[in-house]
């Protein structure tokens, strides 16, 4: 049994029963790390090639080996291309940008048809008037016109009037949404944070605060490998230090949060204040039950965004100079990325109590 979540564009991972693997790029040229040896392979239609990085090679189909060896190079350049997109992108997370929400408008009504009403009119005046009776006719077209510019005025002001409740409701929801009305600030969030590659959840609005779990991957989405030159100039997928990876990691759950931030704010424009406790999910207990380990807390206000160089800061340059609060533990010298204690942070465990861990890992 495993199963497969995709982290960020290009990154997925899959998790079995012989471990986690991380696989990146297209069928057509994929990068394969994690447990395991590192490989690349390609795959076109039913036919597939398997290189591994780390010694030895299988192959499946039946091209020659020179030929093998040929699309296993062409795969591990193009490998090694997704792999340096793959980073850039965990680098380039919080810099995503949201479309900040707007007071809504009501939609304008279609105008009456006047020539459909005048024709109505004229056809029913017209019905008992001879058709020589000229005078009797012009007489009968006076007053269809008459009566269908009646029919024309009262349409349109019952459909202005119509148009102008609707916007009176528009207003009185928009005003109270502004006003971090829970219930609205709640469901807002909710739905902008659906198709996050990070699931998130908002867990309570306070005032002009609003409390946010996002969910993370666990270190090992991390690559152990990235793409280099060596002095002769050939291409190497060179293995990243623990140092590399933990400062990597830490880098990608800080652009996660921020990113999080970010879209809250744009959504809800009545917030000052997100409060974001970030968790991953390493493994099941015994029970079949999520173990969940917070690894990340903060609070951002939005005034703290305003004059960031996004184009240039890294997240966790951003995270830590503009929150008010931050609690991250990295021990070693390594510097990883280790869980909080819940039993010295207890507004930490009482906002976890509050989320439905299943339900995130649905949107996973």
């Amino acid at each position: 049994m495993g199963f497969s979540v995709r982290v960020a564009p290009g990154i997925r991972i899959r998790a079995s029963s012989r471990g986690v693997r991380t696989s990146i790029g297209p069928r057509a040229a994929r990068l394969h790390v994690g447990s395991g040896r590192p490989g690349v392979s390609t795959g076109f239609g039913p036919v597939g090639f398997y290189t591994s990085l780390g010694g030895g090679r299988r192959t499946s189909g039946h091209a020659p080996a020179a030929a093998g060896r040929s699309v296993a190079a062409a795969a591990k350049a193009e490998a090694a291309q997704d792999l340096a997109r793959a980073l850039q992108n965990i680098e380039n997370l919080h810099r995503a940008e949201f479309t900040v929400s707007q007071k809504p408008v009501a939609l304008e009504t279609a105008l009456p048809d006047e020539a459909a009403i005048r024709r109505r009119h004229r056809r029913a005046a017209r019905a008992g008037v001879g058709f020589f009776d000229l005078a009797g006719r012009r007489q009968a077209k006076a007053a269809a016109d008459a009566a269908a510019q009646d029919e024309i005025s009262a349409e349109s002001a019952r459909l202005k009037s119509e148009r102008g409740a609707r916007q009176a409701e528009l207003d009185a929801s928009w005003e109270s949404f502004t006003a971090n009305d829970p219930e609205l600030v709640m469901g807002a969030l909710f739905t902008a944070f659906e198709d996050n590659d990070a699931p998130a959840a908002p867990v309570a609005v306070d005032g002009d605060s609003v409390s946010v779990v996002v969910l993370v991957p666990d270190v090992d989405v991390v690559p152990e490998r990235y793409p280099t030159t060596t002095d002769a100039g050939n291409l190497s997928l060179r293995k990243m230090t623990k140092s590399q990876q933990a400062d990597l990691y830490t880098l990608m759950v800080c652009g996660l949060v921020l990113v999080t931030v970010k879209e809250a704010f744009a959504v809800a424009p009545g917030l000052e204040e997100t409060r974001v406790v970030a968790i991953r999910v390493p493994r099941q207990d015994a029970y079949g039950q999520p173990v969940v380990e917070p690894v990340l807390a903060c609070s951002v206000d939005r005034s703290a965004l305003r004059g960031i160089q996004w184009g240039s800061a890294d997240a966790g340059h951003v995270l830590a100079d503009a929150a008010t609060e931050l609690v991250i533990n990295r021990k070693g010298a390594a510097k990883v990325l280790t869980p909080l204690d819940l039993g010295q942070e207890p507004d930490i465990a009482r906002v976890l109590e509050r989320v439905d861990v299943g339900e995130l890992l649905q949107h996973g």
